[in-house]
């Protein structure tokens, strides 16, 4: 099991990023969260089967049809929670 903190930059706010992220991390069997932030990115913890996360990075390069990633910034999480679910969390 891997962990994996996302940070995605571009038009990813107002184009249901959020909701398509849990949808296919829900489909990948992929626990963690989702959430906007005030600068405009979109932030995720991402936590599962090392192939599984993999899929889901790779989708989230491109996300929705309406958004536009122009960054996608990947990072190990030495956070030691297990996450049972993957969660929309409130704006930060």
């Amino acid at each position: 099991m891997i962990t994996r903190h996302l940070r995605i930059l571009g038009q990813v706010q107002g184009v249901g990023y959020r909701d398509a992220l849990r949808h296919e991390a829900e489909r990948l069997g992929v626990t963690g969260w989702v959430r906007n932030c005030r600068d405009g990115t979109v932030e995720a913890v991402v936590q599962g089967a090392a192939e599984r996360v993999e899929q889901l990075i790779a989708w989230a390069r491109s996300g929705p049809p309406a958004a536009r990633i122009d960054e996608l910034r990947v990072s190990d999480d030495g956070d030691a929670h297990r996450y049972t679910r993957f969660e929309r969390r409130p704006s930060a």
